[in-house]
C-alpha cells in the first residue's frame, strides 16, 4: 500500500494581498513559512516516510516542500521539479487585485473565470510584460506549450501526463510520494485520482499548508483520504 501526500503551498505574499498569482513567481509570506513548517511537523507526527518528492518550478511551492521535508527530517529524498505542476495560469488577470477585478468586470464574470471548469480567463499575450515566454525556466519548452491563460480543464490536461509518466509508476511500485504544488494543479490531480465530476470539482478547496494523505491499493484505487491537522 502506497501513500501520496499533497500540500498546497503555504500562504504567499499575493495570497495575502488578494492578487491573482498563477505563474508569477511569488514568495511565501511569513505565515506561509509557518504553515509549511507545520505541515512537516504533522507529517513527522504521523510517521510518514517518503521515497520521492515532486514540486513545481515556482518558489512558493519549492520552499513549501523544503520546509515540510526539513521539519520531517526528510530533506535528503530525491526531488523532481516540473512546470506541469505549476499553478493554473490566470492569463491577463495575473497581478490584479481580485476585488478590483470584480469592480472592473463584475462579480459574476470574475467568479466564472475563477471557478468554472472550462471557461478561460482573458489571455496574456506572449509579448506582454510578465509573460512566461520570457522566463528562462521555460526556455526549453516548445513556445506552443506555454499558455496565455488556463482553466481547470486545461490545467488537468497538462498535469495528468506528468502523473502518468512520473508519479503513478512510483506509487504502483509501493513507494510513498509527496507533492507540494498549487491550489488548482492539486485540485486537478484530486479530480483525476478521485474521479470527481466536472460539477463537483468546483466545490473542492485546497487549504494552504494542509497535508492531504491518500492511501492506495496496488491498482491505485483510493483506500482512504485524510487531512492532517483537522
Amino acid at each position: 500500500m502506497a501513500k501520496l501526500v499533497l500540500i498546497r503551498h503555504g500562504q504567499s505574499e499575493w495570497n495575502l494581498s488578494n492578487q491573482f498569482t498563477g505563474w508569477v513567481d511569488v514568495d511565501l509570506s511569513e505565515k506561509g513559512v509557518e504553515q509549511a513548517k507545520n505541515a512537516g511537523k504533522l507529517i513527522k507526527a504521523q510517521g510518514i516516510e517518503f521515497d520521492y518528492a515532486f514540486t513545481s518550478v515556482l518558489t512558493r511551492a519549492i520552499k513549501t516542500l523544503h520546509y515540510a521535508l526539513e521539519e520531517s527530517d526528510q530533506l535528503w529524498i530525491p526531488e523532481v521539479k516540473s512546470w506541469r505542476l505549476n499553478e493554473r495560469h490566470y492569463g491577463a488577470l495575473q497581478g490584479q487585485n481580485k476585488a478590483k477585478a470584480a469592480e472592473k468586470w463584475g462579480d459574476e464574470q470574475v467568479h466564472i473565470w475563477r471557478r468554472s471548469y472550462d471557461v478561460l480567463p482573458p489571455l496574456l499575450d506572449a509579448d506582454a510584460e510578465g509573460s512566461a515566454a520570457k522566463d528562462r525556466r521555460y526556455a526549453n519548452l516548445d513556445p506552443r506549450m506555454i499558455p496565455g491563460g488556463e482553466n481547470l480543464k486545461v490545467t488537468l490536461e497538462r498535469v495528468i501526463p506528468f502523473w502518468e509518466d512520473q508519479i503513478a509508476p512510483k506509487l504502483l511500485d509501493g513507494k510513498n510520494v509527496i507533492i507540494a504544488a498549487h491550489g488548482n494543479s492539486l485540485r486537478a490531480l484530486s479530480k483525476y485520482i478521485e474521479q470527481i465530476s466536472d460539477d463537483d470539482i468546483m466545490d473542492l478547496e485546497m487549504a494552504t499548508g494542509e497535508p492531504v494523505v491518500y492511501d492506495f491499493d496496488n491498482k491505485l484505487n483510493v483506500l482512504g483520504k485524510e487531512k492532517l491537522g483537522k
